[in-house]
C-alpha cells in the first residue's frame, strides 16, 4: 500500500471535468463558434446587400418589357404578362440611337487619352527623382479635392469664349467635351497608377535598358504590358464615371433647334422624359433606361477579376 504526500504550502492542481476542453483547446472551441457566428451574420448581410443592389435593376429590365398600363397599374412586379419586346425599338428610334453614338465617340477618345496621358505621368512620377517630383504628385492629388461644380462658371465662360480662337473648340462640340473630361478624370488616374507602378520590379526596366531600349520602349514594351491589371482597373472606373457624367455635357452641350443633336446618353434619358409631356411612355423610357445600363454592366462583368486584382496588387507598397 502505497501513499502520496505533499509538500506543505504547494496546491494539488485542479482537474478539468471530463468531456469539457480546457486551455488552448477550449480557446480554439470558443474562437470556432464565434467565428461561426460571425461567418453567419456576414453571408445574411452580403445577401440582403445583393438583393438591395439587384432587385433596382431588375426592375428597370422587367419594366422595360411591360406595358404602360402594366408599369402604372403593377409597378413592383416583377414579371411582364407578356414581353414588349417593340419598346427597345420605340426608344431608340426616340433619339436614343443618336445620343448612344455620341457618347460612344466621345468616350473611345476621352478615355483612350486619359488611359495614355495619365499612365505616362504616373510612370514618370512613380520611377524618376528629380526636382518638384512629390510637388507634382500633390497638384494632381490636389485635383481630388476640387468639386466640378466650383469650376462651373470659368469653365462655362472658357468654353463658350473658346471658339473665337479655336474654331474646333467651344460650346457644342464633342472635341471641347472629350478635352474636359480628360481633365476631369486625369487626377485620380495618376493617384490609381502611381501606386501600381511602384509595385512593379526595377529590374526589369533596368535589363530593357541594358540591351538598348529607349525609356520610351521601355515604358511602352515593357511596363505597360506588366501594368495591365491596373490599366483594365483605371480603365473601367473611367469608362463608368464618363459614361454617367450629367453636369459637365448639361453645361456644356445644349440642345438647339434645328442643329443635330449632340447630347450624350445621359442627357438623352433627360430630354426623353421631359418631352414626354402629358404623354407617358413609360415602358419606353425604361428600355431607353436599360440600353444605357447594360453597356456598362457587360463590361464591368466581363472585366471583374482583372479590376479585383488590379485593385488589391497596387497596395503592395
Amino acid at each position: 500500500m502505497s501513499t502520496v504526500t505533499h509538500t506543505s504550502g504547494q496546491k494539488r492542481p485542479d482537474v478539468a471535468p471530463p468531456g469539457r476542453p480546457t486551455g488552448r483547446r477550449a480557446e480554439a472551441a470558443g474562437n470556432g463558434i464565434g467565428g461561426r457566428i460571425f461567418n453567419g451574420f456576414s453571408h445574411l448581410f452580403l445577401a440582403v446587400w445583393a438583393i438591395m443592389v439587384i432587385y433596382p435593376l431588375l426592375w428597370v429590365v422587367m419594366s422595360a418589357l411591360k406595358t404602360d398600363s402594366e408599369v402604372i397599374r403593377e409597378p413592383l412586379s416583377l414579371i411582364p404578362e407578356s414581353l414588349q419586346w417593340d419598346n427597345f425599338a420605340r426608344a431608340w428610334t426616340a433619339g436614343i440611337d443618336s445620343f448612344f453614338l455620341n457618347t460612344l465617340l466621345v468616350l473611345v477618345f476621352s478615355v483612350t487619352l486619359t488611359m495614355l496621358l495619365g499612365s505616362m505621368a504616373a510612370y514618370a512620377l512613380a520611377r524618376y527623382e528629380f526636382p518638384g517630383n512629390r510637388l507634382i504628385y500633390w497638384m494632381f492629388l490636389s485635383g481630388l479635392t476640387l468639386p466640378v461644380y466650383l469650376a462651373a462658371v470659368p469653365l462655362f465662360k472658357g468654353v463658350y469664349n473658346m471658339n473665337v480662337v479655336f474654331p474646333l473648340l467651344g460650346p457644342n462640340k464633342h472635341l471641347t467635351l472629350i478635352l474636359v473630361y480628360v481633365a476631369w478624370s486625369l487626377s485620380f488616374t495618376v493617384f490609381f497608377m502611381h501606386s501600381f507602378f511602384r509595385t512593379l520590379p526595377n529590374s526589369i526596366a533596368e535589363a530593357a535598358m541594358v540591351d538598348g531600349a529607349s525609356h520610351t520602349r521601355t515604358f511602352f514594351s515593357v511596363m505597360l504590358p506588366m501594368a495591365k491589371p491596373g490599366l483594365i482597373s483605371i480603365g473601367i472606373f473611367n469608362v463608368l464615371g464618363q459614361w454617367n457624367q450629367w453636369y459637365l455635357p448639361t453645361l456644356l452641350m445644349q440642345s438647339v433647334a434645328g442643329e443635330p443633336k449632340h447630347q450624350v446618353i445621359a442627357q438623352g434619358l433627360i430630354e426623353l422624359s421631359v418631352n414626354q409631356g402629358y404623354k407617358s411612355d413609360w415602358s419606353g423610357l425604361f428600355a431607353g433606361v436599360t440600353m444605357a445600363m447594360l453597356p456598362v454592366l457587360i463590361v464591368y462583368v466581363v472585366f471583374q477579376r482583372q479590376v479585383q486584382s488590379g485593385l488589391t496588387a497596387g497596395v503592395g507598397k
